[in-house]
């Protein structure tokens, strides 16, 4: 069993795609995760274009890259948010429009379905993102929260959600939610609440990311033995702990990348993410799919690093035993 390793394309969308292809070949990446931002995954074109989806196939076949995922991130933020003015920089011009919250809720939520039709039409079974979440600002009870609130989030959530799932569906393609703060799961308890309010629907999964659970405290092989059935993609990313005694697990409003973070994200294998623990973990479930690198990191060159991620991840990803390993030792009857 070899796991493609790609590169999320997300933290590249300032290079045309045609360009950054050909670094990634000359690199050794086994193909992309295509980020539906900059010139590399439009939605809306894929929609309007008869032969938009080819043509992006066609490239990345030119350079023998393959694609198994495209990621969503940006619009799905905004389909069960709050929004405010910080999303309008995140949001294509069409789908702000004049910035009315549920009308900005409400095309996110209609480029969304439309992401899964691009993404049938592009022949890849999954579709990466974020949800938004209407209760993430209710994280710290006080002024206290009225837990049914809480609830109501939920149901909110799965009200905004289940339709696009419902198109999710029809053209058989899967969502994967990446587990992540700020979004309506974020650990293990909120996952399964998030995964019962959807109805625990197939179309709807995890695109499971370490680094998000490395400042948590979280055991990210745990959590893919426990929501074993519902990986449908894997981020390889790093995070790394620099608390201190003055600096705070909760980031002190500071960017990323500043020396007095409690914690920041870093480069494959430069982290506090055991991956060889995790990728067992991903052995024993049977995952299958890519192993796709997003590459963050404040404090190093990206194109240094995206090579120094490679290179870790090929060393360090492993296929299960298909024989126990006594067996070598017993004679034949």
């Amino acid at each position: 069993m070899a796991r493609p390793v790609t590169l999320f394309t997300g933290q590249w969308a300032d290079l045309p795609l045609e360009l950054l292809v050909g670094k990634l070949e000359e690199w050794g990446f086994d193909g992309v995760e295509l980020a539906c931002w900059g010139d590399h995954f439009e939605v809306d074109r894929a929609i309007a274009e008869p032969h938009y989806a080819k043509a992006q196939r066609d490239l990345l076949e030119r350079h023998g890259l393959g694609c198994w995922a495209i990621g969503a991130h940006l619009v799905g933020q905004c389909v069960a948010d709050p929004i405010d003015a910080r999303h309008k920089g995140i949001l294509p011009p069409e789908i702000w429009g004049d910035g009315d919250p549920e009308g900005v809720r409400r095309r996110a939520a209609e480029r969304m379905k439309d992401s899964a039709r691009a993404a049938a039409s592009f022949g890849v079974p999954v579709v990466n993102g974020f949800t938004g979440s209407p209760v993430w600002h209710m994280l710290y009870s006080f002024p206290p929260n009225d837990f049914d609130a809480i609830e109501r989030g939920y149901e909110e959530f799965a009200e905004r959600w289940g339709p696009i799932i419902d198109v999710f569906d029809a053209e058989g393609v899967k969502f994967a939610l990446e587990v992540h703060p700020t979004e309506i799961a974020y650990d293990f308890v909120t996952t399964r609440k998030t995964l019962a309010a959807i109805g625990n629907r197939p179309g709807f999964g995890i695109n499971l990311d370490p680094s998000h659970f490395a400042h948590q405290f979280l055991d990210t092989a745990a959590f893919a033995i426990e929501f074993a059935d519902r990986i449908y993609h894997v981020h390889v990313k790093d995070s790394r702990r620099t608390l201190d005694g003055q600096s705070s697990i909760l980031g002190g409003h500071l960017n990323f990348g500043e020396p007095e973070r409690g914690w920041d994200f870093v480069s494959p294998g430069h982290g506090d993410v055991d991956f060889e623990t995790f990728f067992r973990a991903l052995n024993r479930i049977g995952y299958t799919g890519p192993l796709s690198i997003e590459w963050e990191d404040s404090g190093m060159d990206r194109e240094w690093g995206a090579q120094d991620s490679l290179a870790f991840v090929r060393r360090t990803d492993f296929a299960p035993s298909d024989v126990a390993f006594d067996a070598a030792m017993q004679r034949e009857g």
